[in-house]
């Protein structure tokens, strides 16, 4: 009875800190909140709108279109905090809609995180959840929940790989008997790809748009290999000479070449992971490949790209949004097995 009356009470969740979007899963349910990582708050106050309401989607139908007594704001970049007050808000938030009605102790709740955070940035990702409301914080490493969530086999002796490319952050790393062989972690993902989009428009078409427009083009029409039929589309934006309104037909191999520059530092990262390799670990990825997962992942011809460039067999995951969730849930559920790969905010167990 006692324990029952626990696990009542309890309502543990995982939480996939996103630079564009923040998941939120509870054990035994699976997804429950999903949500960009964006609020709008007043200027003169510093106070998150609609009495702390206008956060995620809310928030983001405001981008682009306040008045200057207004900003949207993403507290997260690059896959790390950058304003602990807004990310404490949002995540406050975030939670308390996440919870079930009803009494609840405050949640343990697991975060995963890039490979790449510092100790300080880790520090404020403990502090801003701790404050949002978690009873205890556990950090797991991005790459080790994406490999869990789409089902690779990483506790076995042989070599798996995964390849998470998110909003901020990549994550490359090759795991065997249940830890990282060889990794990379860098600050590129959808965000840079959208920001070079931004770039080429105005440089080619001599045309400004807001990073939105980019990303709902490099969704639409962009690609990382050659498409068998090429695409083109209507983009409105700003022209940077007349300061007018205007529009300019943008074309799939153009998307493409825009593309290039970050797609070729997430290869790199790629092949760095690769070098860090022994031979043997090398010899199963021959046959094994990799998979992707992430946002990112969803680029058309990514998966050809990639396999082109490695000479990999590569393939993209069925739920390439949900990897990283899917795996910290697995954790959270399996806690005794995975616990001694986490990160703690205190001792607490029970």
């Amino acid at each position: 009875m006692r324990n029952r009356l626990f696990g009542y009470l309890r309502s543990d969740m995982a939480v996939d800190l996103g630079t564009a979007n923040t998941l939120i899963g509870r054990v035994g349910e699976g997804l429950v909140l999903e949500e960009p990582s964006v609020v709008a708050v007043s200027r003169d106050a510093g106070r998150i709108l609609s009495g702390g309401c206008a956060v995620g989607q809310l928030a983001r139908q405001m981008l682009g279109r306040t008045p200057d007594s207004i900003s949207v704001v993403r507290p997260l970049r690059d896959g790390v905090i950058t304003d602990f007050g807004q990310c404490e808000a949002m995540l406050r938030y975030f939670l308390r809609k996440a919870q079930p009605s009803g009494p609840r102790r405050k949640p343990r709740v697991l975060v995963t995180v890039p490979g790449c955070i510092t100790p300080v940035e880790k520090r404020a990702v403990f502090n801003s959840v701790h404050r949002a409301g978690a009873r205890q914080v556990l950090l797991l490493p991005e790459s080790k929940a994406a490999a869990i969530g789409v089902g690779l086999p990483i506790a076995e002796p042989v070599a798996s790989m995964v390849c998470d490319v998110g909003g901020g952050t990549t994550e490359a790393a090759v795991f065997s008997l249940g830890d990282v062989v060889s990794g990379r972690s860098i600050r590129t993902g959808g965000d840079k790809m959208d920001q070079a989009i931004v770039d080429y428009l105005r440089r080619r078409h001599s045309l400004r748009v807001g990073l939105g427009v980019a990303e709902q083009l490099r969704i639409d029409i962009g690609s990382a290999a050659v498409l068998e039929s090429e695409m083109a589309q209507e983009v409105r934006g700003v022209d940077v000479v007349g300061s007018l309104p205007r529009s300019a037909n943008v074309t799939s191999e153009e998307v493409r070449h825009a593309l290039a520059e970050p797609l070729e530092t997430i290869l790199e990262a790629i092949k760095a992971t690769l070098d860090g390799c022994s031979p043997e670990l090398a010899a199963d990825l021959v046959d094994r490949g990799m998979v992707l997962c992430g946002g990112g992942a969803l680029l058309r011809g990514l998966d050809r790209y990639l396999a082109e460039q490695t000479g990999l067999p590569v393939r993209v995951t069925t739920e390439p949004l949900a990897a990283v969730l899917t795996g910290a849930l697995v954790c959270l559920e399996n806690l005794g097995r995975w616990r001694t790969t986490l990160e703690s905010s205190d001792d607490d167990v029970g």
